[in-house]
């Protein structure tokens, strides 16, 4: 469940960041009663960011096959990637 605490709370930063580190979820910080701020960790953060780009990545991927219907068998792909790049038969 995500955490919800007022803008005062910031002042205590380290009991801030030891229960981001804790929890390893976000927790949004209200002011006057509305959301104002996201504070997580880099660690949670990188997570967020590392989903997104795979999420795109698939949706590009769908993107790119709606638009040609062409599919592409993974070992032979794999295979013509090692034969480019490194050499490999």
């Amino acid at each position: 469940m995500p955490q919800i605490r007022p803008i005062t709370d910031l002042r205590n930063t380290n009991e801030i960041a030891d229960a981001c580190h804790a929890t390893r979820e976000p927790i949004f910080i209200t002011k006057n009663g509305y959301g104002d701020l996201v504070v997580m960790s880099i660690e949670t953060y990188e997570q967020i960011v590392e989903t997104q780009l795979l999420d795109n990545a698939i949706a590009e991927a769908e993107e790119e096959y709606a638009a040609t219907s062409i599919l592409l068998d993974a070992k032979d792909t794999l295979a013509e990637l090692r034969r480019k790049h490194f050499g490999e038969i």
